[in-house]
């Protein structure tokens, strides 16, 4: 059983990583470019803004579904997943509407904060935060009995 969740857990890291990497493939997102060049100084680009939410929306669930996974193999509790679906959907509402104002309309003073909250996003931030709180959660209970 250990090895399955092992395997199942390696799975869904690969897969996050493989969403990383064929990002330019799987989401049309000219923030990449742009937040890749001195965007500082540069035009912003046309954006289909629409398209853009629901592509970084989906590419948020993706991540999202996979963390949850991942976080339900590492500590296989009904709570942490509970708690933590439910911090990725209070999250998603928050940054989302952020996201929104941020790009309606593209302001030169906003491109930093649009930075990181796409960043949110689009990257398995949540993950990293929430994996070693848990664990950190889980042992201090352990010493405390």
């Amino acid at each position: 059983m250990k090895i399955i969740k092992w395997v199942l857990g390696i799975g869904c890291l690969i897969l996050l990583v493989s969403v990383r990497l064929f990002e330019e493939v799987l989401f049309h997102d000219p923030l990449v470019d742009f937040f890749r060049s001195n965007f500082t100084q540069a035009e912003p680009p046309v954006l289909e803004k629409w398209k853009l939410m629901s592509l970084t929306s989906a590419r948020f669930f993706i991540n999202t579904l996979l963390s949850l996974i991942i976080l339900y193999l590492a500590f296989s509790k009904k709570s942490i997943l509970k708690f933590s679906g439910l911090f990725y959907a209070g999250s998603f509402i928050i940054l989302i509407g952020l996201f929104y104002y941020l790009l309606s309309p593209l302001k030169a003073e906003n491109y930093m904060f649009l930075f990181y909250v796409r960043r949110f996003l689009i990257q398995p931030l949540f993950l990293i935060l929430l994996l070693p709180a848990f664990y950190y959660q889980q042992n201090i209970k352990k010493t405390d009995l």
